[in-house]
């Protein structure tokens, strides 16, 4: 069977990542990238690869089987409808949009165009968690007490970056409550946050720079989601499991290895993707896993603003 063609929405910062993990797979090619940016078009600009101004150059000019889209999550929805629009399945950065109603937006334009809309949760595709994940299915570690879930990067994104994000619950937080919902297959119930009230710079409105989220979740389980933007170690996530029977602490992302981990996950994802659009089984997030996740995460916004008036 042919490579899958593919076309990347967006060459900025995660958008050369996912091309990096993507050239790793025989399956999939990136054929077309559509980038605003003149210097990030110089740099994604490739013998293979036609490289355009605008998505809509790029959807006219056809020849795809599927778009990655990996704008700023401020251009999620519209870039959803555009391709929708053009009958292509959609492989969207998480969160789609940076909030539940946008999320919604965007699932219902999917299901209208009749096309695919996955989620870009990587952390599913992830073989430690995956495995896991069939642990707890299985009862090897009975039934659950305490699930964690740890995120914290080496140090924080630009300023201009997080002023726009949804801050720390939405740009992060959701891969974390995606994780717990995957894990457990329970919901998260009610919340409860702290926030570190430190900060070595000038502190951005309405983001901060580490929080703590207490969750009860649907089937009588508790979780911790721990966000923080300075670990000098480099970027780390992991995960940790308590039950009547055992206990699991898997760091699925951790130096000096957590890059080569951070692109299986996103080449594995793809591949589910493509999978999802042939007809096969894929654990790729849909477009109501976004909107679960973006709920929890409002919902911890929510709580931070209270907890600052």
């Amino acid at each position: 069977m042919p490579p899958f063609r593919l076309g990347l929405v967006g060459a900025g910062r995660m958008g050369q990542v996912h091309l990096r993990a993507i050239s790793e797979s025989e399956r999939i090619r990136v054929v077309a990238v559509a980038e605003p940016s003149a210097a990030n078009r110089a740099i994604v600009a490739g013998p293979d690869r036609v490289v355009h101004a605008d998505a809509g150059a790029m959807l006219k000019a056809g020849g795809l089987d599927g778009v990655l889209i990996a704008t700023p999550s401020t251009l999620h929805l519209q870039m959803v409808e555009q391709v929708a629009a053009a009958g292509l399945p959609i492989l969207c950065e998480k969160p789609c949009g940076i909030t539940a109603t946008e999320a919604r937006k965007a699932a219902a334009l999917a299901a209208k165009a009749g096309v695919r809309l996955q989620i870009g949760y990587w952390r599913r595709f992830v073989p430690a968690l995956k495995r896991l994940k069939d642990r707890i299915e299985a009862g090897d570690l009975g039934a659950l007490y305490f699930v964690t879930c740890f995120q914290w990067d080496e140090r924080p994104p630009a300023a201009a970056f997080r002023a726009t994000s949804g801050g720390i619950f939405i740009d992060m937080g959701v891969h974390e409550f995606d994780q717990l919902r995957w894990l457990t297959g329970q919901e998260v119930s009610s919340l409860r946050v702290s926030v570190a009230g430190v900060s070595s710079e000038p502190p951005v409105e309405g983001d901060a720079e580490a929080a703590q989220v207490l969750c009860d979740l649907s089937g009588g389980t508790s979780a911790l989601v721990s966000l923080g933007r300075r670990y000098p170690a480099g970027d780390v996530c992991w995960a940790e499991v308590f039950g009547t029977k055992g206990a699991n602490d898997c760091r699925f992302l951790w130096p000096p290895d957590g890059d080569a981990a951070f692109r299986e996950g996103m080449r594995l994802q793809a591949e589910g993707f493509v999978d999802a659009v042939q007809g096969r089984k894929s654990e790729g997030a849909t477009a109501a896993d976004a909107v679960a996740a973006l709920v929890a995460a409002e919902q911890a916004a929510a709580a931070f603003s209270g907890a600052r008036r």
